[in-house]
């Protein structure tokens, strides 16, 4: 055991995580709509240091309220700051509460700053020979890093001792608060030297030593940089005394003020259940009762141990392993590879798990000098065949549609798909922003895998994984398959809980991984000589928008430079900034600029040459270097677990982003072409969301509208303005579709104004006429507000879920936005499960007997697309009409159009 002075004190700056957790987490609230998010990461920080720590004593700073003694030296001390946001000053107290219920001693101390405790504390353990962690995110602290000081931040996991603070900051600690007076703080309003950053800070002092050595050689500093340090010099001294981090506080703490105590089980249940850390309540009662339990997010780690991985490299091993994958109720699965591009990875070798602990890797292509002999890769490959296409043995992975791509490219078709991480951790909560293996397993299991970069290099030494030694390839590989199984045993479980998320997952989203997979590995053929003609128009008509922008200008500039820009638009030509950049520069975004096009004829030029210049570069010249020269067809990805509502993205190239409102979008879909004999067809859902709108909403207007087969446009101006059908005007017309589609999505009257190019009153009237006629919609409206307020989240049609964290928030803005999104969210995320039931159903009908005669190439938002032999279209036609149409029963029909054609723009 080591004695008391061995142990380190750790010094926690608890106010600098309160403000990073705020600000990196997601935000998070309970059902009451109290803001969670901070105190749960400081609160998960915690307990993470006290796993990394073997010591009793950790000290949690806070900063108290009020002015300290900076303010009283120098009044406009981070007087720039904006205020702390309500939603983090609320969870302030909770904290504190919660920090002391865990066991940790909490101070605060009035008149100072958290630093000058930590400061304190820490030089008076260093007096008596103690080692001190002093966790934080502050560059400031790295003045108190010496003999037996060392600085962790616990969020990212990095330590700095001596050598690490002079490799960030390129001084030792002993010069950082001559380096900080230097660069100052815009944040904290301390003032510094103008124009002086952290590089010009570091080299002075590496050549002058300190300060006041710098102060008196100034004269030596030439340029502009110079001249502000001798301007500025009488500024320095107070610049010290603020950055300066005291050391000498008088704190009268008796000893046990900074020992850990026993956690508060019963104040640690109430707070709980209070924040609905259900996991952390679960595993607090577990505990009670003698249990041992993961909890649900972020709670206790994993045991991990490697040491327990096995390497397959012998017949008598491989036996043992096809024998307990044949015989185990599920087994997590995954592929080594060559590639990430899927059309072009091979396998390199697999890894297996059939219980926690239980894992293997089998390599069979690593071939780097010195590797050991593996077993021949066919004869393997035949041999795991019949187990990895049966479909009666189940399988887990994480993101499978990867791993059947890439098995396909060596003839195996995976089948037995059962679970996949990825989906489950998307459908228990759609919302958060990471799905990935790595950032799942940190957060649910509170373990950290190992890295990639970790056995292959970063950049441009990374070697292929082939070439790592199976030294470091066995335990990467087997701990994936085996964290991906541990997961499982803690995702699925939670799942289960919720009956509609559940649902979708095991009807929809599982079925259709072989769906995704499938029309992947198709791809569609493009017409590379249209996309170079393309390319050239579209390369002619930048340079005639060019031309017009710069004799706007009154002179030549590059339209793709952002700083040349800003001089034309608003120092030359004297255009008011309607926004600034971060940096407070006027800005040039695109919605900047489109306001700007309203009044002047240049922001519309660059608009358009910017729209051309993406399509170029997006599309006619990169789609043809996409073309896989085994298959001549571009192979897109399709992402399931990244749109929140449950939509389809896709990437190289992106499919859902190609405008069709252009002619230049149109002509790019002419090079989505049919290989001979073939046509493409195009089966579209006819204005999907509007009905989805009628059915949920019962509104009895829109339901008779769409039963009749009415233009649903035309239809709601005859109520909104009073007319008959028959009268209704283009116009009229035109501000009824903007109704329609902008209320699903949140439109406010001011929106509807700017559209419509009207007044605000009028827009407004538009709307209260729009409710008055169709009242069921209001009432729906009102009534999913209100749900999502009170259960935090709303559903599909089928189940799906999609949380609201911040549909309590008190930031006005924050709220508002939430509530669009519960409105449009049931509609959009319903339309995506229609078309998904569509595509598992056609996915069925192609492979039973009709692969051969035509396929399922794309998948756009609303729209499939197939590529079909051309004497079998009208069978085709009529079972894809039929199938899609059927994939949901509403109180209205799905409609769907189907065109036919040479390319896609045809089959329109």
């Amino acid at each position: 055991m080591p004695n008391d002075k061995d142990r380190p004190l750790v010094l926690v700056d608890g106010s600098s995580y309160l403000y990073r957790a705020f600000h990196a987490l997601p935000p998070l609230t309970n059902s009451h709509g109290e803001p969670t998010g901070a105190v749960y990461g400081v609160a998960n920080m915690l307990r993470r240091l006290l796993k990394d720590y073997d010591t009793d004593e950790v000290v949690v700073v806070f900063d108290a309220k009020g002015p300290t003694f900076r303010d009283e030296m120098f009044p406009e001390y981070k007087a720039t700051r904006p205020p702390m946001p309500d939603d983090l000053v609320a969870q302030i107290e909770p904290l504190h509460e919660l920090v002391r219920a865990m066991g940790f001693p909490v101070l605060v101390v009035d008149g100072v700053e958290a630093d000058d405790v930590i400061g304190t504390l820490a030089e008076r353990a260093r007096a008596e020979g103690r080692p001190v962690v002093i966790s934080t995110g502050d560059k400031d602290m790295a003045q108190l890093v010496g003999e037996g000081v060392t600085l962790v931040n616990t969020m990212t996991g990095t330590t700095l001792d001596r050598d690490g603070v002079i490799e960030k900051f390129g001084v030792a600690p002993e010069q950082i608060v001559d380096y900080l007076a230097l660069i100052g703080d815009k944040v904290d309003n301390v003032p510094g030297i103008p124009g002086v950053g952290p590089k010009t800070a570091a080299k002075w002092l590496q050549k002058y030593g300190t300060l006041e050595n710098l102060v008196a050689h100034a004269d030596e500093i030439g340029g502009k940089v110079g001249e502000r340090l001798r301007e500025h010099l009488d500024q320095l001294p107070l610049s010290k005394r603020l950055v300066t981090i005291r050391r000498d506080l008088d704190l009268d703490l008796p000893p046990e003020a900074l020992r850990l105590r026993e956690p508060d089980r019963e104040r640690l249940r109430e707070l709980f259940r209070r924040l609905e850390f259900r996991s952390w309540l679960r595993e607090l009662e577990e505990a009670v009762a003698g249990e041992a339990v993961n909890e649900d997010e972020g709670g206790a780690a994993v045991q991990v141990d490697r040491d327990g991985y096995e390497a397959i490299l012998d017949e008598a091993r491989l036996e043992h392993w096809l024998e307990r994958l044949a015989q185990a109720e599920l087994f997590a699965f995954d592929t080594e590879t060559t590639d990430l591009d899927y059309m072009r990875a091979r396998v390199v070798g697999m890894s297996f798990a059939v219980a926690p602990g239980e894992a293997a890797y089998l390599p069979l292509a690593h071939d780097y000098p010195g590797a050991p002999a593996q077993l021949d890769f066919e004869r393997v490959m035949a041999r795991l065949r019949p187990l990895l296409e049966d479909p009666q043995r189940a399988k887990l992975g994480h993101h499978l549609k990867y791993d059947r791509n890439v098995l396909a490219n060596h003839g195996i078709t995976l089948r037995g798909i059962r679970h996949d991480t990825m989906l489950e951790s998307y459908l228990y909560d759609s919302s958060a922003r990471q799905h990935d293996l790595d950032s799942l397993c940190q957060r649910y299991l509170d373990h950290c895998n190992i890295k990639y970069e970790e056995v292959a290099g970063k950049g441009a030494k990374q070697i292929p994984f082939n070439q790592v030694a199976l030294e470091q390839a066995v335990p990467y590989a087997a701990e994936d398959a085996d964290l991906c199984l541990r997961l499982h045993r803690h995702l699925w479980p939670l799942l289960e809980e919720r009956e509609g998320p559940k649902r979708v997952y095991e009807e929809i989203e599982i079925p259709l991984i072989p769906v995704l997979s499938d029309m992947e590995r198709t791809g569609v053929l493009i017409d590379t000589a249209l996309l170079g003609r393309i390319s050239q128009e579209l390369a002619e008509r930048m340079a005639e928008l060019e031309q017009r922008a710069h004799a706007l200008a009154g002179e030549p500039f590059n339209l793709g430079s952002t700083k040349q820009l800003r001089h034309i638009l608003f120092d030359k030509l004297g255009i008011p900034p309607l926004k600034k950049t971060p940096k407070g520069e006027p800005s040039t975004a695109e919605e900047v600029l489109v306001q700007l096009a309203e009044e002047y004829e240049l922001p519309r030029v660059i608009l358009d040459w910017r729209s051309l210049s993406k399509l170029k570069s997006t599309y006619t010249d990169k789609l043809p270097q996409m073309v896989n020269p085994d298959t001549g067809r571009v192979h897109t990805s399709y992402h399931q677990a990244v749109a929140a509502t449950g939509r389809l993205s896709s990437s190289d190239p992106n499919l859902q982003n190609i405008p069709i409102r252009t002619r230049e979008g149109r002509r790019i879909r002419e090079a989505f072409v049919a290989p001979p004999g073939r046509v493409i067809l195009a089966a579209d859902y006819s204005q999907i969301e509007l009905r989805i709108m009628a059915h949920l909403s019962g509104d009895e207007g829109l339901l008779r509208a769409f039963a009749e087969g009415r233009d649903i446009h035309r239809a709601t101006a005859a109520e909104v303005f009073g007319v008959p059908e028959d009268q209704v005007t283009d116009e009229q017309r035109r501000a009824a579709k903007a109704i329609n589609f902008g209320l699903i999505y949140g439109m406010s009257a001011f929106g509807l104004a700017k559209q419509l190019g009207v007044d605000r009153a009028i827009a407004q009237e538009y709307i209260d006429l729009y409710f008055a006629r169709y009242p069921g919609v209001r009432r729906y409206m009102d009534e999913t507000r209100e749900k999502a307020r009170r259960q935090g989240f709303v559903e599909t049609l089928f189940g799906r879920r999609l949380y609201l964290p911040e549909i309590r928030s008190r930031n006005a803005q924050r709220r508002q936005y939430a509530e669009r999104t519960a409105i449009n969210a049931p509609m959009q995320g319903t339309a995506a499960d229609i078309i998904k039931r569509a595509m598992i159903d056609l996915h069925g009908w192609i492979g039973d007997g009709h692969g051969a005669r035509l396929a399922m190439i794309m998948q756009v938002h609303d729209e499939l697309v197939f590529e079909i032999d051309s004497d079998f279209v009208d069978t085709a036609r009529g079972e894809i009409e039929q199938r899609m149409s059927r994939a949901a029963e509403l109180r209205v029909p799905l409609e769907v159009g189907i065109g036919v054609g040479a390319n896609w723009e045809e089959a329109h």
